[in-house]
């Protein structure tokens, strides 16, 4: 579905400016962009190798244990069917912290994992269980503290305050996060009682 949406938003935008824009301008994005690309992904790459370590390294060591232990209350909330000590309270606390360091492509394999392991406690593998879902909703609604990767994007384009968003994206965050959280718990006792 996404693949058709992308596509008729890249078709929409070639025609958009092949009758009212300038094709020339088009013919250059169009080479300009694969040199864009590899800047961002170069520029992108070491800082996603290095959390992925680090987080490996904070995993063995046990630090994501201690961090999930100390988060349990809060999880007791936002995750009331996974029980304390589960092995997905650890790659769950990993994938937030990661997220809340705006490192969002090194928090994916342990969203996977997380995923996984929550799949573990679910009766019924065809469908999603209550706290699958809300750790879907709590990843969509981007829970970011410092965005590391926007900032790193700013500095690799010249801004002259690559940080100026951090207080814009804290604020972002609470909002969306706490929204995302309240829809959830609405939705999920309206499909509870139906």
């Amino acid at each position: 579905m996404m693949n058709k949406i992308w596509g008729i938003f890249i078709i929409a935008g070639i025609l958009f400016t092949i009758v009212f824009g300038d094709i020339n301008l088009l013919n250059k994005e169009i080479i300009n962009s694969p040199n864009e690309i590899l800047n961002i992904f170069i520029s992108m790459f070491p800082l996603l190798i290095v959390w992925s370590g680090l987080m490996n390294i904070a995993k063995d060591a046990g630090l994501l244990d201690k961090l999930a232990n100390l988060m349990t209350p809060l999880f007791k909330l936002i995750f009331p069917d996974v029980p304390k000590g589960h092995p997905a309270l650890g790659y769950i606390a990993s994938n937030l912290t990661i997220n809340m360091l705006g490192i969002h492509n090194a928090s994916t394999p342990f969203g996977l994992k997380a995923m996984k392991s929550l799949n573990e406690l679910n009766p019924d593998k065809s469908k999603a269980t209550r706290s699958m879902i809300t750790f879907l909703v709590l990843n969509t609604s981007g829970v970011t503290i410092i965005a590391t990767d926007i900032i790193a994007v700013r500095n690799l384009y010249g801004s002259a305050n690559p940080t100026m968003i951090l207080s814009t994206t804290i604020i972002a965050t609470m909002i969306t996060t706490v929204f995302a959280l309240i829809i959830d718990r609405i939705l999920y006792h309206i499909w509870r009682h139906k």
